[in-house]
């Protein structure tokens, strides 16, 4: 498909895209971070570069290849080099703990590991504990220059400096895995989402066959200038990526974000679209000396991955002077599944308080708990029927089945449609806690809890957040006689938890509201503790 001319097709490989892009655009710019700039022609050179020293270092296809650093051109470059080799791309959040990222690599079967310096630490710590389980090749992506001045990316290059240009050819179809995402489940214990290459070319496929509507979802093109706000170890951020690479447009990356550096990007490479969370947006108006011209370069921002307020949503449709398109997805759908379109996004719109409708090529239903279909504005659980859906939970075929049935994604929200197709959230039903994008699973955090001696039982559930959408909240039971303060509690879950994870209050009842089985009632659990919140004196 090298040189094929228009626009994404759901056949390709991210491999094929590269070529297309470095033979029609090669000078375009792909990536710049940092100021440093990176053109479609490096970006394919280098990738295939890496990609055989992959292949010089054992990995092949179906090989796992774990990175563990910030949001860099390097880092997407390796996500290339991987598919070009035929492997498989670990991304590891590098806010988790040592314990925590030995799990995903354990659990994976990485072979390989990328490694930031800054977080050499953390896979020294976990490698030392690893003995036979642990990657067979380690490589630093950064070393020290010159003077001692810290030069990003130059272990990585001097890895692959002699490996030869031309493409690989690993045999890899659009439906191989490229990608293994770890997200907890309700059991706390992390599971791989394994997604596949035609995973992110299906949905600008159907935008564009949708013709003149396809300005009205989320629509990438040649021309953008894409700021990356979301982490590329999770699907919203890398994803964003890759959708935008099956246009060819410039990509601005953040290693991390923070909302001033992001106005600054904006204003001087005058980014076009973004995607971000709730949080970031309120972050970016709260800047000092934010007008509407800090951002006169938007032509479209996409939020979503966190609940956001109506205050919010009409002071951003007032400041940004833009298009808005709200998506819902999730890790295991692979893709944007539903948008709210520019088009409803209207001040004083009912609309606003909808997630969106079915994207292009997608399609929802809501059912009951025996699986039966339900009629517009009855409540039941969110299905999403879409080609971009994961390929399955890496090794739980158990999991698979319970999440994918005749096709369908169960989202594992409760929801109802409205006449006209609009899908509007109510609860979800597997508790996660949403904090600025980063999902948070209770089940994890109780566990921890329930290692402190004083702790008898816990619940954490999430309770709403003006700025981060929603904030970590613990309710625990004491041991009779035993006394603890907040504070003692949050220091003893430091270095078990990644600090998002850790609750920033907590609650001491009597006794947790349950049913009668003995299942824990979260929703009575935040009501009490949002009530308490509000009759505590600021």
């Amino acid at each position: 498909m090298t040189g094929e001319a228009g626009g994404p097709r759901a056949g390709w490989t991210l491999m094929a895209v590269c070529a297309r892009n470095a033979a029609q655009r090669g000078a375009h710019t792909a990536l710049i971070c940092e100021d440093r700039r990176t053109s479609y022609a490096e970006l394919h050179r280098d990738s295939n570069r890496a990609a055989h020293a992959m292949a010089a270092a054992g990995i092949g296809r179906g090989s796992r290849v774990a990175y563990l650093g910030r949001e860099s051109e390097y880092y997407y470059l390796t996500v290339l080099a991987c598919a070009k080799a035929g492997a498989v791309i670990v991304p590891v959040n590098w806010r988790l703990t040592a314990a925590e990222v030995a799990h995903i690599l354990r659990d994976s079967g990485a072979e390989l590991l990328f490694v930031d310096q800054e977080f050499a630490a953390t896979a020294d710590a976990v490698l030392s504990g690893a003995g036979a389980g642990g990657p067979r090749t380690v490589v630093r992506l950064d070393a020290t220059g010159p003077g001692g001045v810290h030069d990003r990316g130059a272990g990585l290059r001097a890895w692959y400096a002699d490996a030869p240009e031309h493409e690989p050819h690993p045999g890899t179809g659009p439906d191989d895995a490229v990608l293994q995402i770890y997200t907890s489940g309700t059991t706390g214990l992390p599971k791989g989402v394994v997604i596949a290459h035609r995973t992110f070319f299906t949905l600008p496929a159907a935008i564009a066959a949708a013709g003149a509507d396809g300005g009205d979802w989320i629509d990438w093109r040649a021309d953008d200038v894409s700021l990356i706000s979301l982490p590329g170890f999770g699907i919203a951020g890398l994803g964003w990526f890759l959708h935008g690479l099956c246009a060819g447009a410039t990509h601005v990356v953040l290693p991390m974000y923070a909302a001033g550096e992001a106005v600054r990007l904006i204003g001087r490479y005058k980014v076009t679209i973004t995607f971000v969370a709730p949080a970031m947006l309120q972050m970016m108006l709260d800047e000092r000396g934010v007008t509407p011209e800090s951002f006169a370069s938007l032509r479209k921002i996409a939020y979503g991955a966190a609940p956001i307020s109506q205050a919010l949503l009409r002071r951003s449709l007032e400041m940004f002077g833009c298009q808005l398109a709200q998506i819902y997805a999730s890790t295991e759908a692979g893709s944007v599944a539903v948008c709210l379109p520019p088009s409803a996004h209207r001040v004083g719109s009912a609309l606003l308080k909808a997630a969106g409708r079915a994207c292009p090529g997608n399609d929802i239903k809501i059912v009951d708990r025996a699986g039966s279909r339900l009629g517009p504005g009855e409540i039941g659980q969110v299905c999403i029927r879409t080609p971009a859906r994961m390929l399955g939970y890496w090794r739980r075929p158990e999991a698979t089945a319970e999440v994918l049935a005749d096709g369908w994604l169960h989202m594992g929200d409760a929801g109802y449609l409205d006449e006209e197709g609009y899908l509007f959230l109510c609860d979800r039903i597997n508790d996660t806690i949403i904090v600025a994008g980063q999902n948070i699973y209770p089940a994890e955090v109780e566990k921890q809890l329930g290692e402190h001696p004083a702790v008898a039982d816990a619940a954490v559930v999430g309770v709403p957040d003006e700025r981060w959408g929603e904030a970590v909240h613990a309710a625990v039971v004491l041991r009779a006689g035993a006394r603890v303060r907040p504070r003692e509690l949050l220091l003893f879950l430091r270095g078990r938890l990644a600090d998002y994870k850790i609750p920033i209050r907590y609650h001491v009842l009597e006794a947790l509201p349950r049913n009668p089985s003995g299942k824990i009632l979260r929703r009575a659990v935040r009501e009490q503790l949002a009530s308490d919140q509000a009759a505590t004196p600021a």
